[in-house]
């Protein structure tokens, strides 16, 4: 071999190994005699490895594919979770609700799709329908802090910082070590307390305004009545004098 021609080897080896590492890494997943399944193991592993979009075509490809075997055990449950966790990765929120609400029609009971629909609702703007959505996980697990605090969140945009603060209350009874969630609470309750004062002196203004108005009113109108009484002149009668 010329001394020349290394270089080129050399980069198509480089070439080769890039193109069959990611191939050899889904490879390694262990193969069932189930082909939704092992779709669904080598999605898995593309998902912990960040490589979100490759992910979303192998889920898809196992949903497609005969569920049999993964309806057998929480394989078809988890293609949900995992799809709808890796679109939510992408920014792919109306994607992920699509996913989500597919999944729920299946497992209408499972709190980790009621929190990711109402993380995907969160980012479309969609705060009321997120917060229900959030209420739902906690009723199927009360430990869920997860969704206590996104509820709080989404509480919070919605400039509901009282019903956050409970919230994230609840949250730290369950977590009380959490400190980003207890630094949400402390700016929860200073709103709400700003908010509060807000209102408070909103309706002192607004009484102050209406009292005044009042008076005014009171003021005129009895002004009004005593010029009526003063100024109306009195006839006087009297017999017509005869001319002589």
């Amino acid at each position: 071999m010329k001394r020349g021609q290394i270089p080129g080897l050399l980069a198509l080896l480089f070439v080769c190994a890039v193109a069959f590492i990611p191939a050899m890494a889904v490879g390694a997943v262990p193969t069932t005699n189930d082909e939704a399944t092992d779709y669904y193991n080598a999605a898995v592993q593309l998902t912990a490895q960040g490589n979100y979009t490759e992910a979303i075509a192998l889920y898809d490809k196992a949903l497609a594919s005969n569920i049999t075997m993964m309806n057998k055990t929480d394989a078809l449950l988890y293609t949900y979770q995992g799809k709808s966790y890796s679109q939510i990765q992408l920014g792919n929120y109306s994607g992920a609700l699509t996913t989500l609400d597919t999944g729920l029609s299946a497992f209408p009971r499972d709190e980790m799709l009621w929190n990711n629909k109402g993380f995907a609702q969160y980012n479309l703007g969609q705060y009321t329908d997120a917060v229900a959505s959030y209420d739902r996980a906690i009723a199927l697990d009360a430990n869920y802090t997860g969704a206590m605090v996104n509820k709080g969140d989404a509480l919070v945009k919605m400039g509901n910082y009282q019903d956050a603060a409970i919230a994230y209350q609840a949250a730290l009874v369950i977590n009380p070590v959490d400190n980003q969630t207890a630094v949400k609470l402390a700016d929860a309750k200073n709103a709400a307390a700003s908010s509060q004062s807000v209102i408070l002196i909103v309706l002192a203004v607004v009484v102050i305004i209406a009292a005044a108005g009042v008076a005014y009113y009171v003021t005129r109108k009895g002004a009004a009545g005593d010029k009526t009484t003063a100024g109306t002149p009195e006839k006087t009668s009297g017999k017509k004098k005869n001319k002589k």
